[in-house]
């Protein structure tokens, strides 16, 4: 995972702020994240962390602060230059967020057709291939999310990420209510995704074994802001006492 210099940055966040009312959420917040990483975020409920997530990529506007998305600010940008921006990156909310009228085939092509407008048959076509990077069955494509496991929508819903073959994907919780055999799977799944598409992998999660799995680096909210940024050795390290209880509690046994 190179380095080198500003365009290795595909995320940069500078001094975000981010309230609801009076309530501020979180101030003063920095944050870059690098291409080809896999990063996890982590912090206690109501830290804001999927506020972070739908802040950098535009669903929340911020109180202060700046976002940079592939070296674009993403205050300055035209209506037109966002929706081309759009195009480089995908978002898996939790449990899928599919729209339960449509067919899992028929989700995976939305992007498709409000991005690039493509034939009828040719769309078919690479729905049907998403559905298969993800591991799901062909019979899968004509079903409705209700008729799925949670596990299944959910990787329908990165099929749908996935659409058009973005650059970095942001996924909110992403192992949230399986089975640890099926949490497991989806954590060599996104793994396997990363390497071989190239991709930029923005996770929130609370689950200690996807950080001990997949994430390169490590970034904690608390205290409303990011306070440390690292590998899980770093984390290992840190004497705050919320990390340290997070990372050394009895749910992190196996982890030391």
């Amino acid at each position: 995972m190179a380095r080198s210099g500003d365009s290795d940055v595909v995320v940069s966040v500078r001094g975000l702020k981010t309230q609801f009312g009076r309530n501020v959420i979180y101030e003063h917040l920095d944050l870059d994240v690098y291409r080809g990483e896999i990063i996890g975020v982590v912090g206690a409920s109501g830290s804001g962390k999927s506020v972070l997530l739908r802040s950098i990529v535009g669903l929340l506007k911020p109180a202060a602060g700046r976002i940079q998305l592939f070296g674009r600010d993403m205050s300055s940008m035209t209506f037109e230059e966002r929706t081309r921006l759009e195009q480089r990156w995908g978002v898996l909310f939790q449990d899928g967020a599919l729209f339960s009228s449509l067919t899992v085939a028929q989700n995976v092509e939305t992007p498709m057709k409000e991005h690039y407008g493509l034939p009828e048959p040719l769309m078919a076509e690479l729905a049907a291939l998403k559905i298969s990077m993800v591991g799901l069955q062909p019979e899968a494509g004509s079903k409705y999310p209700y008729e799925l496991s949670g596990g299944m929508r959910k990787r329908a819903g990165l099929a749908r990420a996935l659409a058009l073959d973005p650059e970095i994907v942001f996924l909110d919780e992403p192992t949230a209510g399986l089975d640890p055999i099926g949490a497991a799977a989806y954590d060599k799944l996104i793994k396997r995704l990363q390497q071989t598409l190239g991709l930029t992998v923005f996770m929130v999660t609370h689950d200690l074994d996807s950080l001990y799995a997949v994430c390169d680096r490590i970034a904690v909210l608390a205290d409303k802001r990011v306070i440390v940024t690292g590998t899980l050795e770093d984390m290992l390290r840190q004497t705050h006492p919320w990390i340290r209880d997070y990372f050394h509690g009895p749910r992190a046994r196996g982890m030391k």
